[in-house]
């Protein structure tokens, strides 16, 4: 039996809620689910019956925070696990038939004072079948930063989920996290076969970091990426075509097997063959670089701590909620410990 199928990876614009009040940002998070619909069943259509998965851009209902404080940005822009948003999305799924991912800002019940950045699988019924949160963010708070509260709370598994579906095995990406090869890997590690990266990332003729890792995850761990990036972002104050084009589909080889250009597009659609992966997965030779890992080199390595965890516990293991500046000012202290260890030189 051969498994493959279509795969799009849709370059829709962004609309930002932040110059909104609470009320009209809400109204405005399901005016864009309400287009985003329209645009997949448009493309489902244009493109054919074979279109089996659709990965959306990161920011695609909001936009990211521009000054607002983690409460003011949770009021005003993520949504709840079982909320009408996610019964909205699920819609979409059902409606065409697809496995729907996107990524989004999300209120954990456990968890209620904060909220992660969350990449989402939706299958055909319209289940959510994984839920990722983003583990390495600059200015929002991420399971690491609460990590003992969240392992106690979902186990380990959790940091690292893995949907196995018929359309192979699934696992997200968020954003910049795919320049963190060890993300992809133990994704990897943990049977994924296709990356979804929900991105929004700089628009250029140029390699930029983000694109040249796509390709490095994708021969690195022998897994496709389906890498959907935003057509600019409208109504805040940015450039609106600061992010725009670089979608694209990315083989188990590192090739590019289609990109969109700048603007709304779903041109990034192409076949997606699990079985010529599998099938490769279980040649032996040199380029089967999963069989290959020598782990136990690395451990003691990475036992080594840079940026710490759980900085937004307290002493009685309760989440803290900072200000913004939290996450800078730690970064900050990581540098000056990197610099008193020797990894880093410090400026003459």
């Amino acid at each position: 039996m051969n498994l493959s199928y279509t795969a799009v990876a849709l370059q829709t614009r962004c609309y930002a809620v932040n110059k909104l009040s609470v009320a009209d940002a809400r109204n405005k998070i399901f005016d864009n689910i309400t287009r985003i619909a329209g645009q997949i069943r448009g493309t489902k259509g244009f493109v054919g019956p074979s279109v089996k998965l659709v990965v959306l851009p990161e920011y695609f209902l909001t936009s990211f925070p521009m000054g607002e404080s983690l409460p003011e940005w949770q009021v005003k822009a993520a949504v709840v696990p079982d909320g009408r948003e996610y019964e909205k999305l699920s819609e979409i799924a059902q409606q065409n038939q697809i496995y729907l991912s996107g990524n989004l800002y999300e209120i954990d019940p456990h968890f209620s004072e904060l909220y992660f950045q969350t990449s989402f699988i939706l299958d055909p019924s319209g289940d959510c079948i994984l839920r990722y949160r983003r583990l390495v963010s600059m200015f929002a708070p991420t399971p690491h930063d609460v990590l003992n509260k969240y392992l106690d709370i979902y186990g380990q598994d959790a940091l690292f989920p893995v949907a196995r579906t018929e359309i192979g095995n699934l696992a997200a990406i968020a954003s910049e996290e795919i320049l963190y090869p060890e993300i992809a890997r133990c994704l990897a590690m943990r049977g994924a076969e296709v990356f979804l990266h929900s991105s929004s990332e700089v628009g250029s003729n140029e390699l930029t970091p983000k694109d040249i890792a796509k390709r490095a995850r994708s021969v690195e761990n022998l897994a496709y990426v389906v890498s959907a990036n935003s057509a600019g972002i409208a109504d805040i104050d940015f450039p609106a075509e600061s992010t725009d084009g670089l979608s694209k589909l990315v083989d188990f080889k590192g090739r590019v097997l289609a990109e969109a250009g700048f603007g709304e597009s779903m041109v990034a659609n192409h076949e997606v063959d699990i079985t010529a992966l599998r099938r490769y997965r279980n040649k032996p030779g040199m380029g089967n670089i999963l069989s290959r890992q020598r782990n136990e080199l690395f451990a003691n390595q990475y036992a080594q701590s840079v940026y710490p965890a759980n900085t937004m516990l307290n002493e009685n293991g309760e989440v803290e909620v900072k200000e913004r500046s939290h996450f800078m000012q730690t970064q900050m202290s990581c540098i000056k410990h990197l610099q008193q260890s020797g990894v880093i030189q410090g400026e003459k």
